[in-house]
């Protein structure tokens, strides 16, 4: 059976600028630590996103220095957002400040973020402990008290949202699998509650209450 192809995105300007915006309204933004996962977990899940037709953003860059309105802007158009916690995200103020970004858009009701705790405990996300917390920390020293205030705000509210986890000696293939329902799953209901806007009130009452991940 010949397979049809299947709109991506990344941070090529062609691709950028040729998808529509309903598209763009539907794709998940994942904000990882390059140097850590790109070639590895992340390239595996994004392989599994093209096999299941979702769309979604990377930055394939992650430059020091490099202007970042363009990331913040894929940011604002997604519906939802997958953090991907790794004992390395927190050396990058690049990770950090997207997640600082994305909370902002989660806060607003605007954005559905699952965080996704590869190999790192949940509780060392969100107070900065064990490996990923001095990490953090020596990024801090060299930081202002703004950006770490805000930084620690994100990680904490990101982190105490309903996510998962893969263990040191649990299956990748497996959890990309996971992954995948999950994104599907939420992205159905983000449809049909746009859905529900077009219907008149009296017929709203049958469909699925918004899932809320805080």
């Amino acid at each position: 059976m010949k397979k049809s192809k299947i709109p991506t995105w990344d941070t090529s300007s062609r691709l950028l600028h040729n998808h529509n915006h309903k598209h763009s309204h539907n794709q998940v933004f994942i904000n990882f630590r390059g140097k850590e996962l790109r070639c590895s977990f992340v390239s595996h899940l994004v392989e599994a996103f093209k096999r299941h037709g979702i769309i979604f953003f990377i930055d394939k860059d992650e430059q020091k220095g490099k202007d970042r309105r363009h990331l913040f802007a894929r940011i604002k158009q997604s519906r939802m957002a997958l953090t991907i916690f790794s004992k390395r995200y927190t050396e990058s103020r690049w990770c950090l400040d997207e997640l600082a970004r994305i909370k902002k858009r989660a806060d607003k009701r605007k954005l559905q973020v699952v965080p996704i705790f590869f190999k790192v405990k949940a509780e060392s996300v969100r107070y900065q402990k064990a490996e990923f917390g001095r990490n953090f920390w020596r990024l801090a020293k060299t930081s202002s008290g703004e950006q770490i205030k805000k930084w620690k705000e994100a990680l904490e509210s990101v982190s105490d949202k309903m996510g998962l986890s893969l263990g040191d000696n649990s299956s990748e293939a497996d959890f990309i699998e996971e992954i995948v329902k999950e994104v599907k799953r939420v992205l159905a209901v983000e449809k049909m509650e746009d859905h529900s806007f077009s219907l008149p009130h009296r017929n709203r009452k049958d469909l699925p209450k918004r899932i809320k991940f805080s």
